[in-house]
């Protein structure tokens, strides 16, 4: 029987925490009597088929340790009974092991593809980690606009807007660029379908030649539907017929002696070359590909990613996978590779600089995933190998600024811990700030740095829930503090220290991007396994005095609280440092660490200013016909084009609001009543 993608998304489905049908059943002398990783195991072999499948090992806690694939479940299970043989990580991980779990596939690429799925989920330490899985951008040309005028847009999630997808790309910033250029070549709106509706005439794009401004009918919609076609076929990789339409467009038009157009045309033809022109690599004969480069050294890998589409460079990205220093590049490389793909599309042609033994198998998986012929290659010779060995350049560059910058922090981390009196350098350091305007839009930050530098998917926002007065900062600060550490105090075993040799490091998935790395709307009360060495608190002796007093109320030692404040005059250079037991005291002004305390500083006022704005922005420009059940995008347009702002609409009748389109007498009433009890 065929695989299909149906088949394998039901054996992922049938895997979320319980046991999947064909799971086998842990044997009850095994289960009864608990015995060393070996025996452990040897007990599941009886039962074992010779099938493929995904086998979880699973230690004293619970945890899943590692999840493995395999032709034969019998055969590669039984390779773990096997007392010698083993390098150091593999026989650590049998020797944890307390229990296995299993679930048998039709074929080997549906294992390969569940085992991705359950890395992903699970995050077993004994398995090669992707540990940056956030998505990609793609350009989007939304056709379900206002007015059948296509809006040019940056998408990021699931594709539920109609219209044209093209990506993926490597950062935002990629995509910026591009849509900038983009304007200027086929002058596309880019503005929101509030801003397009409530226009009366062109705003500041159309002046500077940006977008030809369809919302006040400065360009007919067949015109301007001409220009996105065009803009579509460009991004397909039509762009030397693009390129040849508007150089005889401009030709004709000199001819003719309408040079303003023909200047037109020409600055469209400079948009076009320009956003050819980050093109450091010949991309001939590489329409859609990504390329997978891996680099290890000094016990870390670094995987730099580039993507090719339509005949373009849309970017390049550098990971470093979390995996055991034994562990080869080669299979560093096929695993990250698995994990890469599991929520993303998948390209024609797969390039990579290392061979892996799964290379084949995992072109039929993902050729299933995708539904159409995915190859994957690594090229020893011609213009392929020459992207290859840029993008392994690549990698060995950035690896290697990682390595010094690593370094460096190490240094300035042991010498906060001199300054600060610490036993150790801390491993993860949590620094707060709030940001309000005279008590509206409050909100706190966090930041969080280590060895490895600002951890910005660990930044986490908090919405003041509770009636602030305005200026009353210590309030905020202790609502900031209670709720970001009240589950650790309810989790955290008794005696557990910052130094556990256990402690295990725990991402968790954000879901809204931003400038400054990925961060929830509203950090979770729950979502906070891990424990600072060092918490940094933007303030003095009093903000001091409150992350004592939640400290004390929540019954947690051993975290050292440092409250920094600015000296006389706000001088950076001249910062207060207060901590308890002790008057507060100042470092260096030439002091390299001093220079790190304010860089976390600034960072942590940044992101609380940013979030602070973007949550004021927001508020500022809610609609409240947003607010009222049953008032859906077609009606509130319908509501806005009539009155002409949200304003007008609480001030008209009801039998007003019954000659719009669409607004009932019963849907009237509710808006009337929606509005006036607001005023009551």
């Amino acid at each position: 029987m065929p695989t299909n993608k149906s088949t394998i998304a039901a054996q992922i489905d049938a895997v979320p925490q319980e046991n999947a049908a064909a799971a086998t059943e842990e044997p009850a002398e095994v289960a009864a009597v608990r015995r060393s990783g070996p025996e452990v195991i040897a007990g599941y072999l009886r039962g074992l088929p010779g099938s493929p499948g995904v086998y979880r090992m699973i230690d004293a806690e619970g945890n899943v340790i590692y999840v493995g694939k395999a032709r034969s479940l019998k055969a590669r299970v039984s390779n773990y009974t096997k007392p010698a043989g083993h390098t150091n990580r593999i026989a650590r991980m049998i020797m944890a092991t307390a229990t296995m779990e299993f679930v048998t596939v039709r074929t080997e690429a549906e294992a390969l593809l569940l085992e991705a799925n359950l890395i992903k989920r699970f995050r077993p330490r004994f398995n090669v980690l992707l540990r940056d899985d956030k998505s990609f951008p793609f350009i989007l040309i939304a056709r379900d606009a206002s007015g059948g005028a296509p809006q040019i847009m940056k998408h990021r999630g699931a594709r539920n807007r109609k219209g044209d997808y093209f990506g993926p790309f490597a950062s935002a910033g990629a995509v910026n660029r591009t849509i900038n250029m983009l304007q200027r070549a086929f002058l596309l709106r880019s503005c929101p379908d509030s801003v397009f509706e409530s226009r009366t005439r062109p705003c500041l794009l159309h002046q500077i030649k940006r977008c030809s401004a369809p919302c006040t009918g400065e360009i007919g919609l067949e015109d301007y539907g001409g220009l996105v076609d065009q803009s579509t076929r460009f991004l397909r990789g039509e762009s030397q017929s693009v390129r040849r339409m508007y150089q005889e467009l401009m030709a004709a038009a000199a001819a003719n002696l309408e040079f303003e157009r023909a200047a037109t045309y020409r600055n469209r033809l400079w948009a076009l070359a320009h956003v050819q022109a980050d093109q450091t690599i010949n991309t001939d004969g590489v329409e859609e590909a990504d390329i997978f480069a891996a680099h290890q050294d000094g016990g870390q890998t670094c995987i730099q990613v580039f993507f090719f589409r339509a005949g373009q460079n849309w970017g390049n990205r550098a990971y470093y996978p979390k995996a055991d220093r034994s562990i080869e590049v080669a299979e560093v490389l096929e695993s990250f590779i698995a994990q890469f793909y599991d929520d993303k599309p998948v390209p024609r042609l797969i390039l990579a600089s290392h061979e892996f033994e799964t290379r084949e198998l995992m072109a039929e998986a993902l050729t299933t995933k995708s539904e159409r012929r995915v190859e994957i290659r690594v090229p020893r010779r011609g213009a392929k190998s020459g992207l290859v060995e840029h993008a392994l350049q690549n990698a060995r560059e950035a690896l290697g600024r990682k390595l010094a910058e690593t370094g460096s922090q190490r240094t300035l981390l042991a010498g906060l811990a001199e300054r600060l009196g610490l036993e150790a350098a801390p491993r993860r350091i949590e620094v707060f700030d709030n940001s309000h305007i005279s008590g509206t839009n409050a909100v706190g930050g966090m930041i969080v740095a280590g060895p490895e530098g600002l951890v910005k998917s660990a930044y986490r926002k908090f919405n003041i829930k509770s009636e602030i007065t305005a200026g009353d900062d210590y309030a905020m600060m202790r609502e900031v503090l209670t709720r970001r550490f009240k589950r650790l105090a309810v989790e955290e075993p008794e005696g557990a220290g910052s130094n556990d040799a256990d402690l295990v490091e725990v991402e968790v998935k954000t879901t809204v991007p931003g400038p400054e790395g990925p961060t929830p709307d509203d950090a979770d009360d729950t979502a906070f396994p891990d424990r600072p060495d060092l918490v940094l608190i933007d303030g003095g002796a009093g903000q001091l005095k409150v992350a004592q007093e939640v400290m004390a109320d929540l019954g947690i030692d051993g975290i050292r609280l440092v409250g920094v404040a600015k000296g006389p005059d706000r001088d950076a250079g001249r910062e207060h440092f207060h901590m308890p037991g002790r008057d507060f005291f100042m470092l260096e002004p030439r002091d390299p660490v001093l220079y790190f305390i304010q860089r976390l500083r600034d960072e942590a006022h940044r992101f609380a200013i940013g979030t602070h704005r973007e949550k004021r922005r927001k508020a500022i420009g809610a609609n409240p016909l947003e607010e009222i059940g049953g008032i859906g995008p077609k009606r509130k347009r319908a509501l806005l084009n009539h009155f002409g702002s949200a304003k007008a609409v609480s001030r008209a009748g009801i039998e007003d609001m019954m000659a719009v389109e669409g607004i009932s007498a019963e849907m009237a009433q509710k808006i009337y009543d929606f509005f006036h009890e607001r005023r009551g």
